[in-house]
C-alpha cells in the first residue's frame, strides 16, 4: 500500500509549511508533493532537503484545483492507493494517517474521508457542510450576521454534535484523503474553479458514486487563514469562481442538492430517534 500527499504553495510561509511536512513524515505518508504555485521558486532548495519530498514548481498560478493535479497525476502514475490533498496549516498528532487508512479499508465504499477539524485553539471547525445555495453565500458575506444565523446554522450543520460519523457531499479542502482509483471514476479537480468551489464539486462528484465521509475518530488542526474575508481581491476571486459553480449544478434549481441537503437532516433526525 503506498500513500500519497500534496501541498498546493502560493508564497508559504517555510515555518508553516515545514510543521505540515513533519506531521506528514511522521505518520506514514510515503511521498509529498509539493506543488508550487509561486511566481519564483525559493521553496525549491528547502525541500530538496527534505526527504520523500518532491518539489514541482510550476512556473505560473495554476489554481488550487489545477496545482493539486499535477501531484494527484503523479500518486496515479506511481500506483498510490491513497492520496490526501492537504494545506499547509494543517499539521496533527501522530496516528491520524493509520487511522484513516484503517477506516478507508474497512469502507470500501467510502471515496473520501475528512476527519474531526478543530482551531489551534481546540474550537470546532464547521468543514463538512450542506450544499450551499446563493442565499447562503449571500446572508453568510454581505448581510448582518443575525439576519442569516439560523440559516447559516444550518448549513454549517452546527446542530450536529461531530461526534460520529456523517455521509456529507461537502468537505473543505483543507484536509481530503481520497481512494485513489476513484479519480478513474470521477476525473480530477475541475480546474475551471480557480480558488475555493472546487472541494465543493469534486466532494458531490465522488458522492454521486460514493460515500463521502466525515470520520471523528481523528482530529486534525487548522489555522484556517480565511483571507477572501480579510482581502478584497480574494473576495472578488471568490465570488466569481462561485458564480462559475452555480453556472455548474445550478442557482435556484438543482434537484441534486435539495435531496441531499435533505438526506442530511433526515439522517440526523432518525440519529437522535435511536
Amino acid at each position: 500500500m503506498r500513500i500519497t500527499a500534496s501541498i498546493v504553495t502560493y508564497i508559504t510561509e517555510r515555518e508553516e509549511l515545514q510543521k505540515c511536512i513533519d506531521s506528514m513524515l511522521a505518520d506514514g505518508i510515503d511521498r509529498i508533493y509539493v506543488s508550487d504555485n509561486s511566481p519564483s521558486d525559493s521553496l525549491r532548495q528547502f525541500c530538496e532537503g527534505l526527504s520523500n519530498v518532491e518539489y514541482i514548481f510550476n512556473n505560473k498560478n495554476l489554481g488550487y484545483g489545477g496545482g493539486h493535479n499535477v501531484a494527484i497525476k503523479k500518486a496515479i502514475a506511481n500506483e498510490s492507493s491513497y492520496h490526501l490533498v492537504i494545506n499547509a496549516d494543517v499539521c496533527f498528532e501522530k496516528g491520524v494517517i493509520p487511522a484513516v487508512t484503517n477506516y478507508m479499508e474497512e469502507n470500501t465504499d467510502v471515496a473520501m474521508v475528512q476527519p474531526n477539524v478543530l482551531y489551534p485553539n481546540g474550537q470546532q471547525q464547521y468543514t463538512v457542510r450542506m450544499l450551499p445555495t446563493p442565499a447562503n453565500l449571500i446572508f453568510r458575506r454581505f448581510l448582518p450576521e443575525s439576519w442569516g444565523e439560523k440559516m447559516n446554522d444550518r448549513y454549517l450543520l452546527k446542530f450536529n454534535d461531530h461526534k460520529s460519523e456523517m455521509n456529507i457531499p461537502y468537505h473543505h479542502g483543507c484536509f481530503m484523503f481520497f481512494r485513489v482509483k476513484c479519480f478513474e471514476t470521477v476525473g480530477l479537480f475541475d480546474e475551471r474553479f480557480f480558488l475555493y468551489p472546487e472541494d465543493i464539486d469534486i466532494t458531490r462528484r465522488m458522492h454521486k458514486h460514493f460515500r463521502t465521509m466525515f470520520w471523528p475518530g481523528a482530529v486534525v488542526t487548522h489555522k484556517h487563514g480565511a483571507a477572501s474575508y480579510k482581502n478584497n481581491k480574494m473576495l472578488l476571486i471568490h465570488i466569481k469562481n462561485m458564480i462559475k459553480y452555480f453556472n455548474k449544478w445550478g442557482w435556484f434549481f438543482d434537484k441534486e442538492r435539495k435531496e441531499w441537503n435533505a438526506q442530511i437532516l433526515k439522517d440526523y433526525s432518525q440519529k437522535q430517534s435511536l
